[in-house]
C-alpha cells in the first residue's frame, strides 16, 4: 500500500533538515586514531566495530614514502553527509561512519599510520588533491578516463551508475537515455553522474524527442526531497547509495544497475602512495577484514578480486 503524499513529504523535509544542519564543510579537523571504533547509536545506520583488530603489516609499511613512514600521519578529505552506506554522520552531527570510513581506517592501520581526516564537500576534494591540502581523498570517486588525466586512484570497491524513481513512476529498467527524454532527473552536482547525463543529452534530440532536463544538488537530502516532492521524475546515483535510500524512504524503488564503475582513493597524479595502498588493501581483502566491513553495509555484492593503481574505467 501507498504510503499518502503528506507523510512522505514529512519524512523527507526531516531529512533534508537533518543533513543540511550535518553538512560537509571545510573547517572541521578532526584528528583520529586509525581504526577507532565508531561512536554513538543509530537505530538505521550499523556501528559493529570491525576495525580495531586490524594489525600493521610490515611488508605493506615498507612501501611507504620514508617521509610518510617517519611522520606517522595523513591528511585525508572525506564527503560526507550523502546517502549510506558511503559516509555519513550519526545523530550526534559529529560522528563519521560508513563503508568508506571502515575501509580508510582499516588501510590506515595496516600501514601504521594515523588519519587527520576532514570532511568537505564532494566537488571540492579532487581539486584539493593537486594543491597539496589533502594527501588524499574518499567519496566514493569512481574511477574514469576523464579523472584519471589528472588523478591516480587505488580501488577498493566495484560501484557505479544506477537510477530510482517513485512508486508511480512508469519506469521499469532504464537501459537507454532515450528512456529519460522528457523527464527531469536529479543527481549531486560534480559528479560523473552530472557528466554522463549532460554527455548524452544529445540522444533525445537525435531521436526526435524533448531532451530531459538534468537538475543538479549539492545536498542528497536536497536530491531525495525533489524526487519525493515530484519536482524530479528519477535519481540517477551510486548502485548501493540508491539501494541503501530506497530502503529507507517509503513510495521509491530502485530501478537496478545501470553502469558499473571501479572505485577508489583519490591521490594527486604521481603520488607515491598509492603502492602501498594498494598493498595495505590487498592485505584486508586477504586477511577477511575486507569482507567484514562490506557484509557490515550491505555491499558484499561490489566486492573487487584485488585492488588496482588507476585502472582503466570500466566500459559496457
Amino acid at each position: 500500500m501507498r504510503t499518502p503524499r503528506s507523510a512522505v513529504s514529512a519524512f523527507v523535509l526531516i531529512t533534508a533538515a537533518a543533513l543540511t544542519l550535518t553538512a560537509c564543510g571545510s573547517g572541521d579537523t578532526a584528528d583520529t586514531a586509525a581504526g577507532a571504533a565508531p561512536a554513538g547509536k543509530s537505530g538505521k545506520l550499523p556501528t559493529t566495530d570491525v576495525v580495531s583488530s586490524v594489525k600493521k603489516n610490515a611488508k605493506a609499511a615498507a612501501l611507504l614514502p620514508p617521509d610518510v613512514r617517519k611522520r606517522g600521519t595523513l591528511r585525508i578529505a572525506s564527503s560526507v553527509g550523502g546517502t549510506p552506506p558511503s559516509s555519513a554522520y550519526l545523530e550526534d552531527g559529529k560522528t563519521v561512519v560508513g563503508q568508506d570510513i571502515d575501509i580508510a581506517e582499516a588501510v590506515a592501520k595496516v600501514l601504521g599510520l594515523r588519519l587527520k581526516r576532514e570532511t568537505a564537500s564532494f566537488e571540492a576534494i579532487l581539486p584539493s588533491l593537486g594543491s597539496g591540502k589533502y594527501d588524499l581523498g574518499t567519496g566514493n570517486f569512481g574511477v574514469t578516463e576523464e579523472r584519471r588525466k589528472t588523478i591516480d586512484f587505488v580501488t577498493y570497491i566495484n560501484d557505479g551508475q544506477g537510477f530510482a524513481v517513485r512508486d508511480d513512476s512508469d519506469l521499469k529498467k532504464v537501459t537507454d537515455f532515450r528512456q529519460l527524454c522528457g523527464l527531469n532527473v536529479a543527481t549531486g552536482a560534480g559528479t560523473t553522474f552530472e557528466v554522463t547525463l549532460e554527455d548524452n543529452k544529445h540522444v533525445c534530440a537525435d531521436a526526435g524527442k524533448k531532451p530531459y532536463s538534468v537538475r543538479t544538488y549539492t545536498e542528497q537530502g536536497a536530491i531525495w526531497g525533489a524526487l519525493q516532492q515530484g519536482r524530479a521524475d528519477v535519481v540517477m546515483s551510486t548502485i548501493n547509495g540508491l539501494r541503501y535510500a530506497v530502503k529507507q524512504q517509503p513510495g521509491l524503488k530502485f530501478l537496478g544497475e545501470f553502469h558499473r564503475l571501479d572505485v577508489g582513493f583519490a591521490f594527486k597524479k604521481g603520488t607515491k602512495l598509492a603502492p602501498a595502498f594498494q598493498a595495505a588493501v590487498n592485505q584486508l581483502i586477504k586477511d577477511g577484514t575486507y569482507r567484514r566491513i562490506l557484509t557490515k553495509w550491505g555491499t558484499t555484492g561490489s566486492a573487487i578480486p584485488e585492488s588496482r593503481i588507476s585502472p582503466p574505467e570500466i566500459k559496457d
